[in-house]
């Protein structure tokens, strides 16, 4: 922490009983090298105990405190308060997008949840096929099996910056498409295939690419995406010639 101290806005998105939908303003002295986090507590601890937020871990593992700031997606555990706004400036707070409001910055996840769980996703994977071809992965070469979690915190950040969950609620989601490749990478089934082949599944991404854009985690959903339909793609044409061949 720094000796430097800022006077920052908190322009919260607030949410009363009625489901109307307001602004409120609090005004504080921070520490630049605090986290977002660490003002909306403080906003709630001082100022207004109403507040609804969720975090739980405070260091960026479990994912719950993925709001909007300055509309863009951030963990607000691990944003530092110097790296989006200065001094006498102000920070709008939103909810994430694309998710039912229950209260104030608080969404409903409850289907973002059951996608994931339809992906068949692992949580705990092989240290050498856990993470991206495209990343350098280190695990102990002693000849023992090693396993790690999977990298996706379930945040729901992917889903809040996706341009297709905006125009289509049905749509699977990053997340629980990232979680079918990564599940099919590491014990593949042909039922995660058929789930992910449908208009709400992979062919309703647009590769827009901002699900990777805001990932905490190095998941790179919209990769995992692009190589589960080739994939998927590959199978089509495997089965065709297949079929061809026993027709002639």
């Amino acid at each position: 922490m720094s000796k430097e101290r800022w006077t920052v806005t908190f322009a919260i998105s607030r949410q009363k009983a009625n489901g109307a939908r307001y602004r409120q303003a609090f005004k504080l002295e921070v520490d630049p090298d605090e986290y977002v986090l660490d003002g909306i507590e403080r906003v709630w601890a001082f100022h207004d105990r109403s507040l609804c937020y969720r975090h739980a871990c405070h260091h960026s593992t479990c994912g719950a405190c993925g709001m909007l700031v300055n509309g863009v997606e951030k963990l607000t555990c691990i944003t530092l308060i110097r790296s989006v706004t200065r001094d006498g400036g102000t920070l709008r707070i939103d909810p994430l997008r694309n998710f039912p409001v229950v209260a104030d910055l608080v969404v409903d996840m409850s289907d973002f949840y059951l996608h994931i769980e339809d992906a068949q996703a692992v949580h705990v994977a092989p240290v050498e096929r856990a993470h991206l071809p495209h990343q350098k992965g280190t695990y102990p070469q002693d000849g023992q099996d090693h396993e790690r979690l999977v990298d996706c915190l379930e945040c729901g950040m992917c889903v809040s910056a996706c341009p297709a969950a905006l125009t289509n609620p049905e749509y699977f989601g990053p997340a629980a498409l990232a979680a079918a490749q990564q599940s099919q990478t590491i014990a593949p089934k042909t039922s995660i295939l058929e789930w992910a082949d449908c208009a709400e599944g992979l062919w309703r991404c647009h590769n827009g690419f901002e699900c990777s854009e805001v990932c905490p985690s190095n998941v790179d959903p919209a990769w995992r995406i692009m190589d589960l339909r080739r994939k998927v793609i590959r199978r089509k044409i495997k089965r065709f010639f297949k079929r061809s061949a026993t027709e002639d």
